[in-house]
């Protein structure tokens, strides 16, 4: 028999919705280069490679009468041929039409009845890139013990490694009354098997109530007038359909920012954040005045002496994000002034050092921190900022020119921003509810605009320092003499 879901993997498959699928994503760009990289191709490396992803041929099993938490195994009809699908864009091929495409895909939940993951190979990118598109279920990687496809995929020099392909062959499934009769077993001989069971039966319920209950909510506010976190312009109900969008940028830029007016890189990029938010809200008409959301960051949280290794070590904290605030120097004080309490902490890690870390896996902690929504419900958005390497990184000798995340909507949120780091680059990949951010590329010019913005005041005070620092030598000069 599999592992069990614990009750937290559960309540990732609770919590979906056909408006609300909760699988994470990336979208990674390869340039041009010499070397093959078609469907046949990449089919052959993931096979090569899997092994080290061995849940990724399991799929979720139900256990009748629901008297344990389902169990993960062995898909006996694994098809990888299902998983690794092919896709191409028509010409010529733009990163629009790439958003376009990915913003359909993401929209679709994963099949139940298979292992919880697919992968798109899009070819036909202008100037002969091509694009992976890969999907996995929130459930499917824990971050602790599990790493994402993505991640395995991944090698630091353009020869790939030869990591041997493993002779794999399911264990044979287990009948329905086989695993009622394992679920009383294990509930009979471990305590946590109790516990884990009645946690995912208790979430089961609350997602079941929790439509009535925020009815209910808005009912009463609407009475009283008051207000909740969940009250936002970029909130409210979700369709079923996404859009994608991205914005690039150099890390030297949120660099330049920190160093002129301190801080982080973290507090640079939730600042910008902001101001695209409210330069958003108020080009459409919105008031601002005082407005303050909260966003979800996740951090890690690792001891000094783990930092480099593995682990489900991933928390969050609720960023006050000063929506009012027009001026950039100002909102960035704001910011880097409420996170400080955490960073002060000494367990709060910044993206200065995460970059440092050599076998640092982001696409596996951008997953792992997406994990942190259903358990956090009173914010407005997520933002993830996950350092990545500051070298190049390749699949089948191909370089990988950019890597965008894409975090799933929480329930009522119509916009989250995942962020990567990578080779001297800012990667934000944006997405958005179809309806509520219709113009969803408008806030991708926002953020544009706010990095521009903080980065040219940076500029302007990096050259009066210049200019106060010359005329101290001057001066001190003139004293010598």
């Amino acid at each position: 028999m599999g592992e069990r879901l614990r009750a937290r993997d559960l309540a990732f498959l609770s919590a979906e919705t056909p408006s609300a699928p909760r699988h994470n994503a990336t979208v990674e760009i390869f340039d041009p280069g010499g070397s093959g990289f078609d469907h046949a191709t990449l089919i052959r490396l993931i096979g090569d490679r899997i092994a080290f992803v061995p849940r990724y041929r399991q799929r979720v099993r139900r256990v009748p009468g629901h008297v344990a938490n389902p169990v993960w195994a062995d898909d006996p009809h694994f098809d990888l041929t299902y998983h690794v699908r092919r896709s191409a864009l028509p010409r010529p091929g733009t990163m629009a039409q790439l958003r376009e495409l990915v913003g359909r895909i993401v929209s679709r939940p994963l099949d139940r009845q298979r292992p919880l993951w697919e992968v798109y190979l899009v070819e036909g990118l202008e100037s002969g890139r091509v694009a992976v598109l890969t999907k996995a279920h929130q459930a499917l990687v824990d971050g602790a013990q599990i790493v994402d496809l993505a991640q395995v995929l991944l090698d630091r020099s353009p020869d790939p490694r030869d990591l041997g392909a493993d002779e794999w062959h399911p264990e044979p499934a287990t009948s329905p009354s086989g695993l009622l009769v394992d679920a009383v077993r294990d509930s009979l001989s471990s305590p946590i098997t109790v516990v884990d069971t009645a946690r995912g039966l208790a979430d089961t319920w609350w997602r079941g109530t929790e439509d009535l209950t925020q009815g209910v909510v808005t009912w009463a506010n609407a009475l009283t007038g008051r207000r909740t976190v969940q009250d936002s312009p970029i909130g409210g109900p979700l369709s079923q359909q996404r859009r994608f969008a991205t914005v690039r940028r150099s890390l030297a830029d949120h660099r330049a920012v920190r160093d002129s007016h301190g801080g982080t890189v973290n507090d640079v990029v939730l600042s910008v954040v902001t101001g695209a938010i409210g330069n958003y809200l108020r080009a459409r008409g919105q008031d601002t005045e005082g407005l303050e959301m909260r966003a979800l960051v996740p951090v890690s949280v690792r001891a000094e002496e783990e930092r480099g290794a593995l682990g489900n070590r991933i928390s969050a904290m609720m960023a006050p994000l000063p929506i009012w605030c027009e001026d950039p120097v100002q909102r960035l004080h704001l910011i880097t002034e409420t996170m400080g309490d955490l960073k002060g902490s000494g367990q709060a890690v910044g993206a200065e050092i995460l970059t440092k870390i050599v076998d640092f896996a982001p696409t596996t902690i951008a997953s792992q921190a997406a994990r942190l929504q259903p358990a956090q419900r009173f914010f407005n958005l997520v933002v993830t900022n996950v350092p990545g390497p500051q070298f190049p990184l390749y699949v089948l000798g191909r370089q990988m020119e950019s890597i965008f995340p894409l975090v799933p909507l929480a329930r009522r949120q119509a916009l989250c921003v995942g962020i990567m780091s990578y080779n001297g680059q800012v990667d934000f990949g944006l997405v958005g509810d179809y309806d509520a951010m219709a113009d969803l590329d408008s806030f991708g010019l926002d953020l544009e605009g706010a990095i521009v913005e903080l980065a040219g005041e940076a500029s302007i005070a990096g050259s009066a320092s210049q200019r106060s620092n010359r005329a101290e030598t001057r001066n001190g000069s003139l004293s010598v003499k």
